[in-house]
């Protein structure tokens, strides 16, 4: 699903369409046409857009030293770990640019090798660069994906800007959605990528002196390490929220369609809240395991949250929502309590909305109760097993017993005679 790129101007106009650069997506590519629309200029009280040149300006003074463990690579280092940015090394293309898998030699340990995802930034990407570095290399959080450094330098082929990750072996979350995968992500797991997601978000918002708003929250950002652990990932549209005393950042609205909050892409206004109801988008994903916007289904099911609503209140109903791919596996209680928390981020009033710690919350006790029962439903099954195990062992010990018993005689016997 492509990102849209809306701007802020005075006059009317008349709305346009036109086809722009999609945020990168590091499995999938989309086919959905973008949409420019035009917004009146915002009064009151609220912080203008940042430059182009301004756009990294992130006031991180407690973490300078984060920004100072940054490896500034050289383009032939890149080119070499990549194959030359070989094909064969590609895992995903977009508008902003492609990401190869890559290795390099451990900092660490010298003899090991330490696998990497190498962004190569297109020229549409190239302002995202500075505040990926600002943001990613200032900030350091289990549930965010490293930045491990970046290159930005010039060769023969123009301006080079590349941005250095650790590598995320089990891709993103959007596709382990997708029907592709053979076995889907089950509903436990489900859980634990609204967990970790959560706690991404929570300390984005609230974990640090300033704040930061994700504004492209969606599964396609969510990736997956080799445990299995969900961190954000492709931060080029993060932006500072608003400082004390004001109430909002005032910004051209960009991010995906289908995710962005509605009072965003209506006044520019930008929060917080936005990213909250981009999350409660993503919960009925992971539900559903439908996208927002799905033009291949039939008409009445393309837009999610229109067609789930005569099911998410109603237990008996609930069934028919949730992805048919787990529906044998997954507690129709706990997917309706995640629902629950998914209407409370999607509400239509922003202030309404909860705060990413109160929703982290939430989510943590709806993964705590379906653990207790999980574990509460093997242990019959656990017990029975061991009773049946000792049973045996007991049979065996007989056994044996009755063996030891026959030799015993055999002896016996044979010495009496032998006399």
């Amino acid at each position: 699903m492509k990102c849209f790129h809306f701007l802020n101007r005075e006059g009317k106009q008349e709305p346009q369409v036109s086809k722009m650069a999609m945020h990168f997506s590091s499995s999938t590519t989309s086919t959905d046409q973008d949409t420019k629309k035009s917004v009146s200029d915002l009064t009151s009280r609220n912080v203008s857009d940042m430059s182009t040149d301004s756009i990294g300006r992130f006031k991180f003074s407690r973490f300078s030293q984060r920004l100072n463990d940054l490896k500034i690579f050289k383009i032939e280092e890149l080119k070499f770990a990549t194959r030359n940015f070989s094909r064969s090394q590609m895992l995903g293309e977009g508008g902003f640019g492609c990401v190869y898998r890559g290795t390099i030699k451990s900092s660490v340990d010298l003899h090991a090798n330490l696998e990497i995802a190498v962004k190569k930034l297109s020229r549409v990407g190239l302002q995202g660069h500075k505040t990926e570095v600002n943001v990613l290399g200032a900030v350091e959080h289990p549930n965010l994906v490293k930045l491990v450094g970046y290159c930005a330098e010039d060769d023969e082929r123009g301006i080079q800007r590349l941005l250095v990750y650790e590598y995320m072996q089990n891709g993103s979350v959007e596709y382990r959605l997708s029907p592709k995968v053979s076995v889907p992500l089950s509903w436990a797991m489900r859980l634990k990528i609204a967990l970790d997601a959560a706690r991404g978000l929570t300390y984005l918002h609230e974990g640090m002196e300033l704040q930061i708003i994700f504004r492209d929250f969606k599964p396609s950002n969510i990736l997956l390490d080799e445990h299995w652990n969900a961190k954000l990932s492709d931060f080029g549209l993060a932006r500072q929220g608003p400082t004390e005393g004001l109430t909002h950042v005032s910004t051209a609205v960009v991010g995906t369609i289908g995710y962005a909050a509605p009072e965003y892409v209506q006044t520019g206004r930008l929060t917080a809240k936005s990213d909250i109801w981009s999350y409660g988008i993503v919960l009925y994903e992971l539900i559903t395991g439908r996208r927002p916007m799905d033009r291949n289904r039939p008409k009445c099911e393309q837009n999610l949250l229109e067609w789930i609503k005569p099911y998410t209140t109603d237990a008996k109903k609930f069934h028919f929502i949730l992805d048919p791919r787990i529906k044998g596996s997954c507690s129709v209680k706990s997917a309706m309590k995640l629902a629950g928390v998914a209407n409370k981020c999607l509400n239509k009033h922003p202030k309404l909305r909860p705060k990413m710690s109160e929703v982290l919350q939430m989510v943590q006790c709806i993964f705590d109760d379906e653990k207790t029962e999980a574990l509460q439903t093997l242990t019959p099954a656990t017990e029975e097993k061991t009773v049946v195990r000792r049973k045996k062992r007991g049979a065996e010990s007989k056994m044996r017993a009755g063996e030891v018993k026959m030799l015993c005689r055999g002896w016996a016997s044979k010495l009496v005679r032998a006399n």
